[in-house]
This record gives C-alpha cells, structure tokens and sequence, in this order.
C-alpha cells in the first residue's frame, strides 16, 4: 500500500501534519483519478478508506488545515432559502444540438459542412463519434486548477448555480490532477453531461415507492432533479455520474482536435466517454451509428444516440452557430424500442396521499419481455405536452427500461372520433374538490376521509411490507368500502366473518365470486395475525409521508413505543439516523393531526402492538444504551439474528448501514464494504470478544 507514513496523531508537530495532509490529499486524487477515470485501480477500497481516515483525523485534530479541495470537503452544508440556487450567465452560450433521424439525413448534413467550407466532392471530413448520455447538461469551471463553479444548461445564456451538488459526484474533481506531460489551464470550461446509472435509478424508484413519493418518471428526470436540490447530501447519496463531453471557455492550452480535447480531459483527471471514435467521412459514421446500435443496451446509463462533431477545432470555428445550435455538430436519435397500440381510456386514480393520478388503458401489447396494459401518464401536463387524446394510436417505451410510458402519438391516424382528456374538477371518489397547489403538476383530492384515500390506503396498509394482511386484494377492498363496512385501517379489525362471508366481489379474472365462510374466517384469521407485527410495521403502514420501512423501523427503535414517538420532539426526532428537519416535522404533523391520532387510538384499542420487541434506549444503561450497530461479516457464536436481538433486548439499536451516528461496527469473518466505511468514517469497530466482554457488562 502506498501511504508515504504511518497512521495515527502525527509525531513532529504541525509542520509535519502539514506535510502529511498534502500527501495524503495527492495520494487520494491520485486513486480516484485511478479508479473513476482510468478504471484501473491500483489499492483496494479498505486501504483507500484508510488514507481517507487518516486525512479526516488530521483535519479534525487541526481544522486549520483543511483546504477546499480536499477530499473530505465533497459535501457540504445544506444551503437555506428558496433563493440559494441562482442564474448566472454562462462565459459563452451553451447550445442543444439538432437532431436527425436518418442515414439521409446524416448526409445531408455532410453536404451542408462541405458547402459552407467549400471542400472538393471528393473530400473525406473527419468526424468524432460518441455515445449521447440522456442526462443533464452542465458546465463545469476550474480556475488554476481549482474547481470553483458549476452551473445548468438553463436558457443558453444563464444557467443555475449548482456547484454545492457537482462538489459531491466523485467523477468530478475538486483539483485537476495532470498526468505526467499534461498542463492545467489557466481557466477551463469543460461541459458535459450528469446521469443516473441505471441500477441507481432503479433502486431510487424502490425507495421512493416505499416512502409513499411519487417515483421519477426516468433517469434523466432524477439526474436533473437531483443537481438542484438544496442539499448537496442528496446529491451524493444518488451516486451520480459525469462525462464530459465539449470545451467551453479556456486560456493557457488549446488543442487541435476535439478528440484531442477529450484526451486532453482525460489527462486531466476529468472523466470522458470510452465509446468515442474517429471516423473519416459520412459513410464511417453511419457504420459506427449502426455497430454501436446494439451496444448502447447493455451501458449503464440511458442514451438515445450518437453525437456527430467535425474533428477540427479551426473547422469548427470557421463553421459557428446558428441561432439555436452549432452548425458543426448534430445528434443522431437512435429509434427507441417501442411497441404500437390503442389507448382505450384514461383512468385516474387516487393515491393515498390524495394526489390524481391519469393512468393509459392500452390494448395489451408485448414490450422488452413484458404484456404491458396500463402506463402512468403522470400529470395533466405532460397529456397536454404530448397532446394525447382517448382513442389515439399511441407508441409506448419503457423509461430506464422500466416504466412504461407513452412517448408519442400517431396523430396521422387519427379520425377525429378521438377525445381530449380533461382532469376531473371533482375527485373520482368521493365528488370531493381537488386542487392544484402553487408549483406542483399534481391534482390532490382535499377531503381527508375521501374513499379513494381509504382504498389506496387500505391497501397500502395491508401490504406484505406493512401488516401483511393475506387475501386482502384490490377487489375486495372495493366492496369492503362500498358496503360501507370500513372506511381506513382501523375498520378492518372490526370486522366479522358473518358481516363479510356473503360478499361478492370480481376477481382478478373477471369472475363474479362470493367470499363465503371459509375465506372469511381466513382473512379474519389473516387480520387478526397482523396485529403482533410490531411498531416499526405500524408505523410503516400508517402512510406517514417521508416515512418508509426503514426509517420506521429506526424510529421503533430509537424510541420503543407509539407513545413515546407521540410524545417526542423534532430535536429528539432528528437524533435518529437519515432523520432530518423534513421528516421530523412530517411525523410531527401526522401526529398532531386529530383524524390521525384517533386512527392510531383506535388501532391500539383493537390490540395492534405498539410497542417495539427491543428494550428503547435509554441514557446511562450501559454500554448498549442509545448506542447504534451495524454488524458486518459472520460471527462464530451467533447468528445475524440472535446478536441483534441481544443488542436491541439491551437498548441498543441495529442499523442496516454505516454513517456519521453510528457508534460501533461488529465485524466477524469476511466482512464487507460497511467494515471499509467504517474506517473511511472513524466509526469504532469491535470484534466477536469485545461484544461479548460488552454483553457481560449488562449480565
């Protein structure tokens, strides 16, 4: 391992923390170059985290030291105020590219380039050729080496500050880092695109399914809406990626080609797109367009085509822009993989937080593996902005390989017999108002009591991941709440088999069915098992927004009854794990509203759990008390499950991952990435013979 000195309070006073501070800052520049720009990384992860803890240590122990570019400084605070993020103008306008659709195209455009500079026919133009991202364009600006400022395409000529956000993506660096032979600019502009890696925008999707949000409807869409948010935390917990991709303003280099430039970049320590090529003519680049036709489904991020450049930078220059784009450059959209069908109706449903939701009735199609029938059409804007109307021959994707969407409309074939969708100025359910709240796309439904509310709620609530209620399906759902036999979650355990056995309810297959004895005492059975999931599946199925599975079982078990939840304050709340201001004041205001609280004051006299199976922490009861775990690898003398539960019995806490609030690791044989974080934090660890010596402190 390559450390230049031994870890721990340095011996030798400040100029030697001094020196060993710089060379550690040089040595992690040096792996993350490694390993995000070169993928070729020379250490393990455990002896990077190490050289990060040890950095982290310095600084802590001399704050004095800590410098902007550090590598502990990539997250800042969160900034305050509606007006933190602002426009600022660009150094030069920062242009969207024209499209094409056609080898014919293409070639068109070869013959513009070739009129406007006067070539001879027979002439070959070389071009660069590289994958387009679908993501958010940005720019990027180093002075001296220094990255200072970051901001959105916005118009063109203004974009938004975001350099808060691009600080926290590790493909970006905070210091350029040249490669032997290269040089940093005296300033650089480098521009190019943000994304969210596929399998980061499916786990994001889950996470927000389960904490009650409305998912984003596509990678590009979480990438640009993550680069604005005011808290740069989030942006770092996303995992978003960069690639650069065109110059912008620079003074001290100036390079040849644009292909040159990208090495130039690359040499730098600025990440650039593997899948470029030189192509010498039009009919090169056509071929490439088609070779690389298959491969863009297996990248990790979204792309729709290719981006054509003239090699030449002097070419380029002599070429300009129009008004709207440059006149050297064009993108190339690949045709996504869609399937035709009819949209037979739209339907909107309400969720339980009461947002409308328009939802496509499609004649069933096959698409990537799947028979799709329904996709989500968002909003009312976005039916608008795509003009789609009932009746419509639509074509329909799967956003990030994943959500089915309409895209476009074959408005060609339309007879005239189609109809214009209008959002309901009543709600669906219950003829209940709706209304549309300043900044938000979204229609909600304001009655809280409003039966679409209790059906999705109800549901919600009866989920495998809340109180796992078997048999208790959409339909008959429905016909629970038509006979007027329950209205929210505390309905269902009043409920009787006589009262329910002769019910009628259409199954899934369309077929008419009673529910009869046997069934009924199975869901009562099923509704009455539910009753000992515990807290933390409690507080989960209450539909408290911000409050997923995880945080409601962080809450269960920080604080170990409903009881003392109810009772707790924001500064309490917000002592808790991923627990910050927004959520505190969200289960704050879930409790201090009058329906909910008699909601939960009902589900307690029916004899639902509201207390946790572990001890709640408390102060001054010994080593365990208030303390949170995280355990990693196999211990010899337990399993998982077991030290958990000795952990939790004596007012500790488990958690699933490390951060800043954890207190201990238990780490047994083979443990993973959370051992390394742990280091990488400075978070104690302990073996399997501290957690016993532990244990016997409280025997």
């Amino acid at each position: 391992m390559e450390t230049g000195g031994g870890s721990g309070r340095m011996a030798g006073g400040r100029d030697a923390r001094v020196r060993r501070a710089e060379e550690l800052r040089r040595l992690i520049e040096k792996h993350d170059r490694l390993y995000y720009v070169e993928n070729r990384p020379e250490i393990s992860d455990r002896e990077y985290d190490e050289l990060y803890a040890e950095l982290k240590r310095i600084e802590e122990e001399d704050p004095s030291l800590i410098t902007p570019d550090s590598p502990t400084q990539r997250v800042g605070a969160k900034l305050s105020g509606k007006e933190a993020i602002r426009a600022e103008p660009h150094r030069s306008p920062m242009l969207s590219l024209d499209n094409t659709y056609s080898e014919g195209e293409l070639r068109e455009f070869d013959g513009r380039i070739r009129r406007f500079l006067g070539l001879a026919a027979g002439a070959e133009i070389e071009y660069a050729v590289e994958m387009k991202i679908d993501g958010a364009a940005v720019s990027l600006w180093y002075e001296r080496g220094l990255f200072v400022k970051g901001l959105t395409r916005g118009d063109g000529e203004k974009g938004e500050n975001i350099t808060h956000n691009l600080r926290a993506i590790r493909d970006i660096p905070l210091r350029l880092i040249p490669a032997k032979g290269a040089q940093a600019p005296e300033f650089l502009e480098a521009r190019g695109e943000v994304y969210m890696p596929r399998a980061e925008f499916e786990r994001l999707v889950r996470r927000q399914e389960e904490e009650g949000e409305e998912p984003f409807a596509n990678p590009r869409n979480a990438a640009a809406g993550t680069i604005k948010q005011l808290d740069p935390r989030v942006a770092a917990s996303r995992r978003l990626r960069m690639l650069v991709h065109t110059p912008g303003e620079c003074s001290g280099v100036r390079w040849r080609t644009h292909l040159e430039f990208l090495e130039g970049m690359a040499a730098l320590g600025l990440r650039v797109n593997p899948h470029r090529r030189l192509c010498r003519g039009i009919a090169r680049v056509i071929e490439t367009i088609a070779e690389w036709e298959d491969l863009r489904r297996s990248l990790d991020y979204d792309t729709d085509g290719c981006v054509i450049k003239v090699n030449d930078l002097e070419m380029q220059r002599a070429l300009g822009f129009t008004a709207k784009a440059p006149r050297f450059a064009i993108a190339y959209k690949y045709k996504a993989e869609e399937a035709r069908t009819r949209l037979l109706a739209i339907d909107v449903q309400v969720g339980k937080t009461g947002v409308l939701t328009p939802v496509a009735r499609l004649e069933p199609v096959f698409l990537a593996g799947t028979t799709i029938e329904n996709a989500s059409l968002h909003n009312e804007d976005e039916i608008r902005r795509k003009d789609i109307r009932i009746g419509d021959v639509v074509y329909i994707s799967k956003a990030g390989e994943i959500i089915p969407q309409v895209v476009r409309v074959a408005k060609e074939e339309r007879t005239g017999a189609e109809r214009e969708f209008r959002m309901p100025d009543r709600c669906p359910a219950c003829s209940g108002k709706v209304e549309r709240r300043g900044g938000e796309a979204a229609w909600r439904c304001v009655n809280q009591r409003c039966p679409g509310r209790y059906r999705a709620r109800i549901l919600y609530f009866a989920s495998r991941r809340c109180m796992d209620i078997q048999g208790l399906g959409p339909a008959l759902v429905d016909r629970l709440i038509s006979e007027g036999l329950v209205k929210d979650p505390a309905d269902l355990y009043a409920l009787r088999t006589e009262a329910i056995e002769s019910l009628e309810f259409e199954g899934e297959d369309g077929v008419k069915r009673r529910l009869g004895s046997k069934n009924a005492e199975k869901l009562i059975d099923a509704i009455e098992e539910s009753k000992s999931r515990g807290l933390a599946r409690v507080l989960a199925a209450l539909n408290i927004p911000h409050v997923g599975e995880r945080k409601a079982e962080l809450l269960a078990e920080r604080f170990g009854s409903m009881d003392a939840i109810r009772k707790a304050s924001a500064g309490d709340l917000m002592k808790v794990e991923t627990i910050g201001e927004v959520v505190a004041q969200s289960v704050l205001d879930f409790f201090g509203d009058p329906g909910e609280a008699a909601l939960v004051d009902r589900l307690a006299e029916a004899g639902v759990v509201m207390k946790s199976s572990a001890r709640p922490a408390a102060a001054g009861d010994g080593p365990f008390a208030g303390r949170t775990f995280v355990l990693t690898g196999t211990l010899s003398g337990y399993t998982r499950e077991q030290a958990e539960a000795l952990i939790r019995e004596r007012g500790g806490r488990c958690a699933g991952s490390v951060s800043s609030k954890t207190d201990y690791v238990l780490a047994g044989r083979d443990p993973g990435s959370k051992l390394d974080k742990a280091k990488k934090l400075g978070v104690k660890i302990i073996g399997e013979e501290e957690f016993e010596r532990m244990l016997g402190e409280q025997k």
